[in-house]
């Protein structure tokens, strides 16, 4: 038998990985692109942002409740700002009573056996909601029905509600009081949500430290204007 020939397999696996790692750095250019532009986007909602850190914070204070819900990576953003109010965000405060909707595994699926998915939040809100709470309801796309059922439900029972949603006009942002929609793609759009919580937190505490020390409302208006500058480790 002659010589084996050269291994052609080596060679062309190599060009193919290069082809594959050059059009995955692009899909990462592209992806923190979209990030950086929706994120830029913010500064046009920051005095939004400010309004609902404060508005939360005073009605907290005295007494109502926070509800939030959203699916999917939704759900998580809704969690990790019940989390923050319950525990603390970044600095030594009282507790606030946050419920997040889908975390209760047990009236999540019986609600949804019994009555149907698009109801799973709904019936927790006429169960938990009281006028003057705030539902948020967290969505990219701002049309999942079961959101779309607990802002009705939230307005049965006066409770308010804000939307934080992907690209508007959308059917959540019209059914809620209010809202905040960022451009962009889902993902950004969700990375961005994560970044309005932390906003609204920091203007949520700089709220409830004014009050506790005595200091008038004024003290914390428009304390949201150097925040993307900040950071939350």
């Amino acid at each position: 038998m002659g010589a084996e020939p050269p291994t052609e397999g080596g060679p062309l696996v190599t060009i193919v990985e290069t082809r594959e790692q050059l059009t995955a750095g692009a899909l990462l250019e592209e992806h923190l692109q979209h990030h950086l532009e929706t994120i830029e986007a913010l500064r046009d909602r920051l005095p939004d942002i400010t309004a609902w850190g404060e508005r939360l914070a005073d009605r907290l204070l005295h007494g109502q409740r926070l509800l939030a819900a959203g699916n999917g990576g939704s759900a998580a953003e809704a969690q990790h700002l019940t989390a923050e109010l319950v525990g603390r965000f970044d600095g030594e405060r009282r507790p606030f009573s946050a419920i997040s909707l889908h975390a209760e595994s047990s009236s999540l699926t019986a609600i949804g056996n019994d009555y149907g998915y698009d109801q799973v939040f709904a019936r927790q809100v006429l169960a938990h909601a009281r006028a003057g709470d705030v539902v948020m309801l967290f969505s990219t796309s701002g049309t999942s029905p079961n959101l779309l059922a607990a802002a009705e439900a939230a307005r049965k029972v006066g409770a308010a509600t804000w939307a934080l949603t992907g690209s508007g006009p959308n059917a959540l942002c019209l059914a809620c009081d209010e809202h905040i929609a960022l451009p962009g793609t889902g993902a950004a759009v969700q990375e961005a949500q994560l970044v309005v919580l932390h906003l609204l937190c920091r203007v949520f505490d700089a709220r409830v430290h004014a009050h506790d020390a005595g200091a008038p409302p004024s003290a914390t208006s428009g304390s949201c204007g150097s925040l993307l500058e900040g950071g939350r480790s």
